[in-house]
């Protein structure tokens, strides 16, 4: 048995948040902040060793991962190495892991980067990725949300037999059928949240009048901070994303200038260093020190300082632009770490450490003992630490 399992279970005489039950009966983590967090997820990764190919994510224009570097980690094109290796977005241990690790941080949902449904690069491929996770969030009892990448119906629109407007469509009826309904899906006073990452194709009032008359139930619609003169009326609000500038002025600016009545999104991230030039996929965006963990405490006070009632964490596994909150090898669990102290969970690295395990087991164990595993991964799910704990040492 693992020093962290003795640990555990000499530490732990009972769930030490005392939770409530959410949805499903499935208990909730408690929080002492009610700022609404939810995080920014990438599900755009295939591993071969689970899809037999690498994805573009991780090899952009030059990396191959076939290829051990000294350190004896894959060579990807990041600065930054996953603690569990290069992985497969439509894993499902690699889904529980992330899913569960977001729980014991305190985030309440996750706000999936969406490639939309239509046959084209790798689009269709992003769908069932996006599709395997989400259906897993609700078991976990965390909620989720859509950030449409409108761009990808431009290109459809230029390359398959139906105009741009066709193809957006296409995707908003699918939103609206597949996701909407869904009970844990992120509703804002009664209305189902869209963001869209832009716009970056549709740049006019008229043409989002006419791909949001789609909807039958309007959403609350949010685009990009300074993207929202390109969708007019169409906007409720907007969200914030990374501030270049050390002094975080675009932050304060947005949080103090927003218009009366408009709904925002603020946005907490641990820095940004992109892999593009490298990975020859064009330039670099630009850079932020990660500061080992003072830019994301710097992003999240500033949240505090204007009491932000919904925050978007940026993000979880973007690791082309090294914005990634996901355990690494150089942070291991640092970022979480710090979002646990911002939402006040009772939780700490141990309860990290211990999902980090469960995922190993199931790496390991998954295929000979799937009734032992099935009941970690419940364990882990109704906050039973020291049941998981127990149960991981007796494998």
């Amino acid at each position: 048995m693992s020093l962290l399992l003795l640990l555990l279970l000499w530490a732990c005489s009972g769930d030490p948040t005392g939770p409530g039950s959410g949805k499903n009966g499935i208990p909730e983590v408690e929080k002492t902040n009610t700022t609404k967090v939810y995080m920014h997820y990438m599900p755009w990764f295939e591993s071969k060793p689970f899809s037999g190919y690498w994805g573009t994510h991780w090899t952009m224009a030059n990396r191959n991962p076939d290829n051990i570097l000294q350190n004896g980690q894959r060579e990807i094109a990041s600065h930054y190495y996953p603690l569990i290796g290069p992985y497969d977005s439509q894993d499902p241990a690699v889904i529980e892991y992330h899913l569960l690790l977001m729980k014991y941080a305190g985030i309440d949902g996750v706000l999936v980067d969406w490639y939309g449904t239509h046959r084209l690069n790798d689009y269709f491929t992003n769908l069932a990725n996006s599709n395997a996770f989400i259906e897993r969030t609700g078991e976990v009892g965390l909620d989720f949300g859509i950030v449409y990448e409108e761009f990808t119906a431009g290109n459809v629109g230029r390359q398959q037999s139906q105009s741009d407007i066709e193809a957006a469509q296409k995707d908003i009826g699918y939103i609206e059928s597949k996701y909407f309904s869904s009970d844990n899906y992120i509703n804002v006073e009664g209305n189902p949240l869209l963001l869209t990452f832009g716009p970056r194709h549709f740049t006019s009032e008229s043409d989002w009048n006419e791909v949001l008359s789609a909807f039958e139930k309007d959403p609350v619609f949010m685009p990009l901070w300074g993207h929202e003169n390109l969708v007019g009326e169409g906007a409720d609000g907007t969200f914030s994303w990374v501030d270049f500038n050390e002094s975080l002025s675009e932050l304060a600016s947005f949080y103090s200038n927003g218009p009366e009545g408009e709904f925002q999104i603020g946005s907490a991230y641990p820095g940004f260093h992109d892999y593009y030039v490298e990975g020859d996929w064009g330039n670099s965006y630009g850079y932020v020190d990660l500061e080992d963990g003072q830019t994301l405490r710097n992003t999240l006070q500033k949240a505090e300082e204007h009491s932000v009632d919904y925050l978007q964490l940026v993000t979880w596994n973007d690791f082309g632009e090294g914005t990634m909150i996901e355990p690494t090898v150089e942070f291991e669990f640092l970022f979480l770490e710090i979002i646990q102290e911002y939402t006040g969970v009772a939780y700490g690295r141990a309860e990290l450490e211990l999902v980090y395990e469960y995922y190993q087991a199931r790496k390991e164990f998954g295929e000979d003992k799937p009734e032992e595993i099935a009941l970690i991964f419940d364990a882990l799910v109704t906050l039973e630490t020291e049941k998981a704990a127990r149960l991981l040492g007796e494998l």
